[in-house]
């Protein structure tokens, strides 16, 4: 049986015989939503590059009585990300969502102290791994008119960020490659959308982070506007989701 908390407030098989792929799969955010997206009786490729990690969340899947692979991958990558489409052409012919939630922060310092080689790997992950995974995976979408592409962006991405100028650069790029894409499919009826969370508990603010983590946001709040997206009636699409919690941390 599938987990209740995991899939209150939606049909369990409503995604049946959908693939879905998720980038940044092995824990916070991109752990429950690979979970809720399992849920609903989709088939989720679980992308990260901790093999270890990405195979608990695979297990606990199963475990609940959804479906899930494991698709170790370094999104830094091109030809690993471009093998990873044909795999999925090849297994599945076809792929109806892809979240790309995978990201890295700052190191913290302001911008003129930071090294070109930290500036090239956060723009890399954040937004050149999102380009490239679209780039791989929207053909698919385009041959079978139809499909759902969710961007998790950051509320940095609409607010300055001292001392993470290079973060919230990528987000407000992140944003913009969204809102063009959708343009550029629209056509093909696939819908692209951005969800711009603010302080969410998890791991990624590090150890120095003194917010109050029950204040903020969850990764399953994430997770369930993730589900809204994907599941919205055929004649309209929510483009952009700012998700803030009810209480300032």
């Amino acid at each position: 049986m599938k987990s209740a908390a995991i899939s209150k407030g939606f049909s369990d098989m409503e995604l049946k015989d959908q693939v879905a792929v998720v980038t940044g799969a092995a824990r916070g955010m991109g752990e429950a939503i690979s979970k809720r997206l399992a849920a609903m009786g989709a088939l989720v490729v679980l992308i990260a590059r901790d093999t270890a990690q990405l195979q608990r969340v695979q297990s606990e899947i199963e475990a609940s009585g959804g479906s899930a692979q494991v698709a170790q991958l370094d999104l830094l990558h091109a030809q690993s990300i471009a093998n990873l489409a044909e795999s999925i052409a090849s297994s599945h012919g076809r792929c109806d969502i892809l979240v790309n939630n995978a990201a890295i922060g700052s190191s913290g310092k302001p911008l003129h102290e930071m090294p070109p080689a930290e500036w090239d790997q956060l723009m890399a992950t954040n937004l050149r791994g999102p380009y490239l995974m679209i780039r791989a995976l929207a053909p698919m979408m385009i041959a079978a008119k139809s499909g759902h592409i969710v961007n998790i962006s950051s509320l940095a991405g609409h607010s300055p960020l001292p001392n993470g100028a290079a973060y919230s650069a990528s987000k407000w790029g992140l944003n913009g490659l969204t809102y063009s894409v959708a343009e550029e499919l629209r056509p093909h009826g696939i819908r692209v959308s951005v969800i711009a969370p603010g302080s969410t508990n998890t791991h990624f603010e590090g150890g120095s982070d003194r917010k109050d983590p029950k204040k903020k946001i969850q990764p399953d709040d994430v997770a369930r506007v993730v589900a809204m997206l994907v599941t919205q009636a055929p004649q309209s699409f929510v483009s952009e989701v700012l998700l803030r919690p009810t209480q300032k941390p």
